[in-house]
Formats: structure tokens, sequence, C-alpha cells
């Protein structure tokens, strides 16, 4: 591991204060940042992401594709968690801590909307970051491909019933725009890429430079990360400190939604007997989340200042520091799978 991946987690915190520090410093700068956007989607992000993810892009071999039907207990596990489970244990614990625990602590309208952010962050499973989670794990990209793949297929006609039942609403305005180019931007543009630069390499035999490619792209991958860290968290800075207490609470049931879907999908992984590079993605899937699509669906629904759109913005904060302890344990646990 070079020095970027080694101290992967110091840049992510470090990330992190920038963010929160240049927001809060540069709030105007930030704020016309943030709105250079396209269907909710921030282009400064999406080229970032596009910097993460385009490495891994570049290591699928369509002819391994065949192989997978060998191992379809991964993309089984990955369709149970995002469709079956995790809806319905984020809509529950949701309810438990904001209409039970800490009923006393927060007024009923607010609940209602917190609530109601949770449950979109819990029934949109992860389409981009979850290449760059896959990717630190030493995941097999093409099946990691086709999993994202099959769960941007199922969303576009689970999301809105889901949704529907779990809000109690009947008519739920999807962001088809958001939807359609994130799959876009996120899955097909950077394949069509990669898989034509691999094939210019392969085809006049330069297969170790390709290699060589792969190696140099690495810290750039990182800093990429690092470069989303930084807008996300300087985008919401004032909001961070405005609303320290509100931000905690939500974030209480969120970690605890998240970190037991991992243990859930790790463990079944384990029993299935599933090998590392195809376990750890599939439980990255299960355990991220599309927070592009849960902010916009937040904001069309219950509007911008709503207690909703905080609640998915909590997810987004909270996801990228806790993905990360996630791939630290997974690579750790990696001689589990041997």
């Amino acid at each position: 591991m070079g020095v970027f991946e080694r101290f992967l987690s110091i840049w992510v915190a470090i990330s992190i204060l920038a963010g929160i520090a240049l927001g809060n410093v540069f709030p105007n700068t930030f704020q016309v940042l943030a709105g250079l956007e396209f269907a909710h989607i921030n282009i400064l992000v999406a080229a970032l992401i596009w910097l993460m993810i385009f490495p891994m892009m570049l290591q699928i071999e369509f002819r391994a594709l065949a192989k997978i039907k060998q191992q379809p207990q991964g993309l089984l596990l990955t369709i149970i968690l995002n469709w079956l489970l995790k809806p319905f244990s984020m809509a529950f614990l949701a309810w438990l801590f904001f209409k039970l625990i800490f009923a006393d602590w927060v007024d009923p309208k607010s609940a209602e909307e917190y609530i109601a952010g949770m449950i979109l962050l819990g029934v949109a499973p992860c389409t981009a970051m979850v290449f760059i989670w896959s990717q630190l794990t030493k995941g097999d990209p093409n099946y990691t491909l086709l999993q994202v793949s099959l769960n941007d297929v199922i969303m576009v006609f689970a999301f809105a019933p889901i949704t529907a039942l779990l809000l109690g609403v009947s008519d739920i305005q999807i962001p088809w725009g958001t939807l359609l180019l994130s799959v876009l931007l996120y899955v097909i543009l950077p394949l069509i890429a990669a898989v034509l630069i691999r094939n210019l390499y392969e085809r006049f035999q330069r297969e170790n430079q390709l290699s060589s490619l792969l190696q140099q792209m690495k810290p750039w991958s990182i800093a990429g990360l690092m470069g989303t860290v930084v807008l996300l968290f300087g985008f919401q800075a004032q909001t961070i400190l405005q609303k320290p207490y509100e931000i905690v609470l939500i974030a209480i049931p969120l970690l605890i939604q998240t970190y037991g879907i991992f243990a859930i999908a790790y463990f079944a992984a384990l029993k299935l007997k599933l090998p590392h590079n195809i376990a750890a993605p599939a439980c990255m899937i299960s355990t991220s989340n599309f927070f592009e699509l849960a902010v916009a669906v937040a904001i069309s629904l219950f509007g911008l200042h709503s207690g909703a759109a905080l609640a998915t913005v909590v997810g987004v904060l909270v996801e990228v520091p806790v993905m990360l302890s996630l791939v630290g344990f997974a690579n750790r646990t990696r001689h589990y799978f041997d």
C-alpha cells in the first residue's frame, strides 16, 4: 500500500476539518459552488467521483463477466439486504428513536420529517461511491459492476412503491433526471471510456503500460475522495455548527443502521462462503446510500429547509467516515474468508 492508502483515515479526517473550516470562513464561495448542479447533482462532486471510480472501471474485463454465474450468492445477498431488509429496518429505527426514545427532545413535526428523511436514505442503495469502497477492499471490479447495475435496475421500479409504502404518501414524485443522470454519469459513461482505453492498450499489446497507468492513477483517486469530502462538509459547514444537537440525534439511528446492516451482511457472506473480493463489495453496497437521490426526493417532497432534507444531509456526512471504518474492518478480517 502507498502512503495515500496507508494513511487514508488521516487524510479524510483532515479533509472533514478543512471542509468545515473553509465552509464557515468562505460561506459565499461554497454557496456558489453548491449551486453548480444539474438535476440535483453537483457538477464538481460528480467530476471528483468520476476521478475516483475511473481507475476501478479500467480494471473491468468483460470476458470475466461470464464467470460471475459461478457466484450467484453475492447478487442474492445484495438484493435481499437492499430491498427486503434495509428500508424496513431504517424505518423501524427512525420510528423507535424519534417516536419513543427522543420523543421528549424533538417536537412532533420535526420528528416526522427526520423519520421521512432517514427512510429515503434507507430506500436508496449506493450507485457511485460503492466503486470506491470496492476498490479499497480489493473487490472484484467485474462483480461490483454487475451488483451496482442490478441494483440500479431494481431501483427504477422499486424505489417509488417502497418509499410510498413507508412514508404513507400515495404520490411520490421521483426526480427521474437525478436517478437516470446518476446512472449515466457514474456507471455508463466511465465504463464506456474505460473499455475504449483498455481495448487500445490491449490492441497494441501494452498491458504493462496499463498496469503502470493504474498505479499512477491511485493517488488521483484518493485525491478525488478527499476533494469530495471537503466539498460535502463545506456545503453543510454552517448547518453543522448551527444545529449540532439535531445532527447528533439523527446520526445515532443512522450509525446503528449502517453498522447493523454491515454486520448482518458480513456474517451472511461468511456463512455463504463467499470469497472476500465478492463479499466485501456486496456488504458495502448493502450498507451505503445513494445520497443524491435521497436528498433530491427529500427537497421535492418536504422542502429545502425541512427536517427530512437535514436528515438526508446528515446521512451524507456520516457515510464517508463510517464506510472508511468498515473498509478498514473488511481489510483487517480478510483472513476470515481464506
